[in-house]
């Protein structure tokens, strides 16, 4: 076998890796009444500086090159910081690569996306550094109707459809509540990362809960000597409370009770 001198083959200048940071927010009500908090689902976005060659002062993603001497993800994680000062306490999975001829005005771009849903405590110290000129947290809904950089709006939304499965079929709901919840809190929780998710709430809890005869999900939370727990923090009514138990169901579609 021939080894070809590698400047026979055409690379890009760095590829480009964008990351999709998605947060829930929580908005107090005003009232005399005690009430859950509103919940937004929110989407972090930077301002390109007005002297970039491509796209100047447009919101984007956060995002940018490679260097050879870095992996794809320290390379996203070093974006991060320096766009936006988010820190790599954060999590973020690669979840797809997208090239298609004239998505980059500068010429053969290829990018690599990124994406994680967080909770809102991991953004607190955001900064514009670099090449940004400005950065913040935009709702979901806000960011979507906006004409983003490049081509942002589509990985926007592939990023959306990736934590919205994920909610579906993990347990990452529980990042975002007490140890000890209401039924309540989680179904909000998951509605406001799925707005198209519908249950009864008795029939979401019946689903979720370990009883006897299997195990589930969540199950109620006891005191020390087995009483139940419950909290009035969001109503005037206690409301019981419940933990998550280690359980971590494998679905599959071939399963015949999802027909």
């Amino acid at each position: 076998m021939t080894h070809q001198q590698p400047t026979q083959y055409r690379s890009p200048d760095g590829l480009p890796v964008d990351i999709a940071i998605f947060t829930i927010t929580s908005h107090a009500k005003q009232g005399n009444y005690k009430m859950l908090a509103d919940r937004r689902l929110d989407v972090l976005l930077v301002r390109r500086s007005a002297s970039s060659e491509a796209y100047p002062s447009y919101w984007a993603l956060p995002g940018g090159f490679s260097k050879e001497g870095e992996t794809l993800l320290e390379a996203a994680y070093r974006e991060l910081k320096e766009e936006t000062n988010v820190d790599r306490n954060v999590m973020i999975e690669q979840i797809k690569t997208v090239y298609y001829p004239g998505r980059d005005p500068r010429g053969w771009m290829p990018s690599v996306l990124y994406c994680t849903l967080v909770k809102e405590a991991y953004l607190l110290k955001l900064a514009a550094d670099t090449d940004a000129d400005e950065v913040r947290l935009f709702p979901l809904e806000e960011a979507l109707k906006m004409k983003l950089a490049f081509d942002h709006n589509e990985l926007l939304q592939d990023a959306l459809t990736y934590v919205q499965t994920k909610m579906m079929t993990t347990t990452i709901a529980k990042q975002f509540l007490p140890e000890e919840f209401t039924i309540r809190e989680l179904y909000q929780i998951i509605k406001t990362v799925v707005p198209s998710f519908e249950e009864d709430i008795a029939n979401f809890k019946r689903n979720l809960l370990t009883t006897k005869a299997r195990q589930g999900l969540i199950r109620e939370a006891v005191t020390a000597d087995g009483q139940p727990k419950t909290t009035d923090r969001n109503s005037n009514r206690p409301a019981q409370l419940y933990v998550y138990t280690d359980y971590e169901p494998r679905i599959s579609i071939y399963n015949s009770g999802l027909f």
